[in-house]
Parts: structure tokens; sequence; C-alpha cells
């Protein structure tokens, strides 16, 4: 095996249609990989990782080079190879990443997606609608590829012509339908990803990217949460949430996990009531929000729990997380109630 260190992909320019998105295709959210026609030289699961590909020179398995992604062998006979994946959550899809890094003489020439509707993994009578035509591929990039469906869409098939690998596949867009049939009152976390938030804005992200707050489960290193670089200035850090619906917030946790001697020393929280404007917006407009959390003291690698330190504002669907002065937290959830 070699030694030599990984080339990483650098992270792609996205565009606010990506931007303002959650990953539907995202491993850590629960999106599966179902079956392909060939995965040869790399396997299905390999694109839905969430993490930038990487390139191992002088790397090989018994099939040939390691190839971080999914790669088919070379096909000698007529047709394409394809795969199946399932989502993460039914959603509303904006757009695709179809990302080729590394992959240069074996990169697919071409791809096409088709998406379906269906309860569970019942696809034998599913109906399936492209939403994505035959489009051309390049190799070692990002393909950034809108879409104009807005249906609401459970699992997607991915073709590609005739062969070749994908590095990674991002799925671009919104959670759809999760509340629905909810009984009144319950409690849910409206900071989830699965549920449908999303991170809008932050000052830094040095070390970690704030969507990584809104991930089930708890973090699993110190790499996975929001982590800014050292403060060596006046202020402190934020980053601004959009809710998965507005709802009233009664308690919340925030998770140190994995941050020992580098996590805030107290952290805040801001929050209002949001109608139009933009997520740029949106940046000033947080400046000025009531608390919701007054400053609260932190700890290293703990989840803190607050319920009676929250000042009832009513129903909110944004929030500002703020932490004093600067550093690392793994998870955060807001648990409330959906509506008023």
């Amino acid at each position: 095996m070699s030694t030599t260190a990984p080339i990483l992909a650098p992270a792609a320019e996205l565009p606010d249609w990506a931007r303002q998105a959650v990953n539907l295709a995202d491993l850590r959210l629960g999106a599966i990989p179902l079956t392909a026609s060939d995965q040869f030289f790399a396997p299905l699961e390999r694109m839905l990782k969430p993490e930038p590909a990487a390139f191992i020179p002088g790397l090989y398995d018994d099939n040939g080079k390691w190839m971080d992604g999914w790669e088919t062998r070379r096909k000698r006979t007529t047709g394409h190879d394809w795969s199946v994946i399932k989502l993460a959550r039914r959603g509303v899809i904006q757009g695709f990443d179809v990302d080729t890094s590394h992959f240069t003489g074996n990169y697919a020439p071409a791809v096409s997606i088709e998406a379906t509707d269906v309860a569970g993994d019942a696809l034998d009578t599913a109906v399936w609608t492209e939403v994505l035509p035959a489009t051309s591929l390049q190799g070692n990039r990002h393909h950034l590829l809108p879409i104009t469906n807005r249906q609401g869409w459970t699992h997607l098939r991915i073709h590609i012509y005739p062969d070749g690998g994908i590095a990674r596949l991002r799925v671009y867009g919104q959670v759809t339908g999760v509340f629905a049939g909810l009984p009144a009152g319950s409690e849910v976390d409206l900071a989830a990803a699965l549920n449908g938030a999303r991170a809008v804005a932050w000052n830094d992200a040095h070390y970690g990217q704030p969507a990584n707050l809104l991930l089930p489960g708890r973090g699993v290193n110190m790499g996975d949460g929001w982590e800014t670089r050292r403060r060596r200035e006046p202020g402190h850090d934020w980053c601004v949430l959009a809710l998965a619906a507005p709802g009233v917030i009664e308690r919340l946790e925030v998770d140190t996990a994995h941050f020992k001697g580098n996590y805030p020393d107290r952290c805040s929280i801001q929050a209002a009531l949001v109608e139009g404007g933009t997520d740029q917006s949106l940046i000033t407009q947080s400046m000025f929000w009531p608390l919701l959390l007054p400053e609260q003291p932190l700890s290293m690698d703990a989840i803190h729990e607050f319920t009676t330190q929250i000042v009832r504002l009513g129903p909110v669907s944004h929030v500002r997380f703020n932490i004093h002065p600067d550093g690392g937290v793994s998870r955060l959830r807001l648990w409330g109630r959906v509506g008023a």
C-alpha cells in the first residue's frame, strides 16, 4: 500500500440554488445505494460519501487502481451502465453536482438521471421520470446542473454512457412532507437536516461547516462539527440557520462532543419569524433579532440542555447561533412544536 498522502478534490463553488439546499444523497442523512449494473472497479456507496473525493497515488486493489467513487468496468457489449439510489428523505430537487474529480481517462462521458416517488423500496412497478436529460461530462471537474422539475422524489436512477466513473453525486434539494400527518403538539427537532433545516450564512467555517450542526447522531470526531479559526480580534463567531418549519422552541441542546481544548467559552441564540427577503439579507437582520437563549457557559465534550433559560418568543423560523468568542460545536438541537 502506498504511503503517499491523499490528494483531496477542491470543493465546488456552489450557486445559490445548491448552497441554500440540503444534499439529499448524503450517506450521513440516510441515503442508500441500492443496486448497480456494475461496480467492478469501485462500489456505488463511495459516490455518496460526504467528504471530498481523494486520490491516493500508487494505491491498487485486486481489481486495479483504487478510485474514490463509483466506477464500472470497460463495457465490451451494447448498452450502458446504471445505478439506483434511495434519497435520505423525499425531497424537491433543485439540481445536481456530478463530480468526476480524479477521474481523467476513466470518467463517464455522459450522464442522465431519472426519478421516482414510491413508498419503501417497491421499485418493480415504479414509474420513472427523466429529470436530467443526457448531459456530456468532462474529466476531473464538478458539473453543477440545475433542473426545473419541482415534484417530490424518493429514488434516483443514474445512467452513465456507456461506462466509467463518477467520484461524487450530490443531490441538492429541499426535504418535503416530513410533518404531514404529525399529531398536534408533537415535539420535533426543528434544527435537523433530515427534517429540512439548513445552514444559511456564517462568518467563518475554517475547520468545519455549520451544516454539520444539523446532522443526525453525535459527531464522530472533531472534524464532524462547526469549528472556526482562532479569533485574534474583538467580537464573536456566528451562523444563521433556517429551521425545518416555523415553530415554538421549548428546549435545546448544544453538544460539544470531541471539542476539548477548543470549545467555545459561551454561546447564545437569537431568533425571529422571518417573512420575505433573501438569505443574504438575513445576515444584517439577524444582528437585531431578540435573544432566544441568553449567553450560557459551555464545557468541553458534553451535551448542554437548556429549558428554563429559553425566552418565550413564540413561533420562529430562523436562528442565529453565536459562539463566544470562537471554537467548535458538534451538534445543535432545537426541540419544539411546528406552528404557533
